[in-house]
């Protein structure tokens, strides 16, 4: 397998989207040392990669009969399923091995992650919750790059992984408006096929607003100075944009938008919590 099919597969973007909050939960847990920075780095890349590929092997009889998915690489035949799995299994243990690296509660806690990783695509087969799994899942990032330093259990990171489950999951709910049809063609579950489109986009509002005030808490708990509340209000200029976008009628070109708009998001709030150490107003 070619490295482009390889990024393809994985959607390799979304690791670059991920990481940095992982590093967001490590600079508000101290900094760490270098080697912190590095085996957090390859745990992230280690679990997106392990995710993505546990996702496109479970779902590759749903992706070929949905025509948004159909000509991903596996249903389109570009790659096999052993390939897919051997990815997801090898990516799994590289996530094993570093989170060893890191400490004990990491290590311990990786084997936890590789089972939720590889359960995420069942979810959706029989709960409309499946929304907020993949925000639980996604909440690891910053959950485990502060456990990384900190070595135990502490309210900030718990904070932190609220903030980003909650925008995960309103962000997953919108994207799943433009599979509602699909969705209950297939018997698949979702809260748009639950409660339906309006109930759906409300929903994920509200988690949108659980998400800014988890940002808030963890600012107040770390007694954050002015760089990063400014940051946080450009998050949130960025979250009604985004649920702005959700109410257009064409759900598609929204959720693309959408997208685009999600890859200042990281950067900038990592941005924003690194210079509020250096910049003290």
């Amino acid at each position: 397998m070619d490295f482009r099919k390889f990024a393809n597969l994985i959607m390799i973007e979304q690791t670059l989207f991920a990481l940095p909050f992982a590093y967001i939960g490590i600079v508000f847990a101290g900094g760490g040392s270098v080697w912190t920075w590095i085996w957090a780095t390859v745990a992230v890349v280690a679990a997106r990669t392990a995710g993505m590929a546990f996702n496109r092997y479970f779902d590759a009889e749903i992706d070929a009969k949905n025509p948004r998915t159909k000509n991903r690489a596996l249903p389109a035949g570009e790659v096999s399923k052993t390939e897919v799995l051997s990815i997801a299994v090898a990516s799994s243990f590289f996530l094993i091995v570093a989170a060893y690296l890191l400490n004990t509660l990491c290590f311990y806690l990786s084997f936890l992650a590789v089972g939720m990783l590889a359960t995420y695509s069942l979810f959706k087969r029989f709960s409309s919750s499946s929304h907020l799994y993949l925000g639980l899942i996604e909440a690891a990032a910053p959950v485990g790059g502060y456990l990384a330093v900190s070595g135990d259990f502490q309210l900030m990171a718990f904070v932190l992984g609220g903030a980003i489950m909650a925008w995960i999951a309103g962000l997953d709910i919108v994207y799943a408006i433009q599979d509602r049809s699909f969705d209950m063609d297939q018997k698949l579950f979702s809260v748009p096929v639950r409660f339906g489109v309006e109930r759906a986009k409300l929903i994920s509002a509200g988690l949108y607003v659980v998400s800014l005030g988890a940002l808030v808490a963890a600012g107040l708990l770390a007694g954050k100075g002015v760089v990063y509340w400014l940051t946080v209000i450009c998050v949130g200029l960025v979250f009604i944009k985004q649920q702005l976008l959700a109410r257009q009628q064409d759900i598609e070109e929204a959720v693309r938008h959408i997208f685009q708009l999600n890859n200042f998001v990281s950067p900038v709030l990592l941005a924003g919590t690194v210079l509020d150490l250096f910049i003290k107003l």
